[in-house]
């Protein structure tokens, strides 16, 4: 199976995350993702995104997880719903799972960068902490431009000092087995994928958590 699994998303398809109200004064982690972590294809509960509340109650983490990923979402979209997002959710933590669909249409890597940039800095500036999930392009789209985009999540998190996850489909999509942890899209991880993408998630979170 070729690395084209890399973007899970699907341009057409629009599946709304869970979302679950905040608890006043508490830590909220606030996820804003395309259709990797808004359980596209899946049963309800079965995303790294539900499986995260699991594994908080089970450490006695007390945080809320508001889900606000929409299949399709582009940087653009997430930059444009991120203020409004903010205020209603008020969170301690922000995470962006976004740009894969940036590259799928052929945006600019300089428009997706001040994207990503532009929500970190937003959320930097109301003292929350941001974590950035980064992604690979399969090799079809051109050596140069797969490490540019590769790259383009560290020099974020790096400008911004932010934490990053380089990889979010690291130990799937690169999977010697990766056919078995797709859909039959080829395109969307299964369920039997996502408490990988939880942990390849959770090192980074739980810094920022404490």
């Amino acid at each position: 199976m070729h690395r084209r699994h890399f973007i899970a998303t699907s341009l057409l398809a629009s599946v709304g995350g869970l979302t679950h109200a905040a608890t006043p004064g508490g830590r909220t982690i606030l996820v804003l993702g395309d259709s990797l972590s808004a359980e596209y294809g899946l049963k309800r509960g079965s995303g790294w995104v539900a499986l995260l509340e699991q594994r908080l109650s089970k450490q006695k983490i007390t945080a809320t997880v508001v889900n606000a990923s929409i299949s399709g979402d582009t940087s653009s979209g997430g930059r444009s719903r991120l203020s409004a997002l903010l205020a209603q959710h008020r969170p301690s933590h922000l995470i962006i799972e976004l740009g894969g669909n940036d590259a799928l249409r052929g945006l600019s890597l300089e428009m997706t960068r001040e994207n990503l940039n532009q929500m970190t800095r937003s959320a930097q500036e109301a003292r929350i902490r941001v974590l950035l999930l980064g992604m690979q392009m399969p090799p079809n789209y051109g050596r140069d431009y797969s490490e540019r985009f590769t790259a383009m999540f560290a020099e974020v998190a790096k400008t911004n000092k932010a934490a990053l996850v380089p990889f979010l489909l690291k130990g799937i999509a690169d999977a010697s087995d990766s056919a078995r942890l797709f859909q039959p899209d080829r395109i969307h991880p299964t369920a039997e994928a996502h408490p990988q993408m939880l942990d390849n998630v959770w090192p980074e979170l739980r810094k920022l958590l404490k």
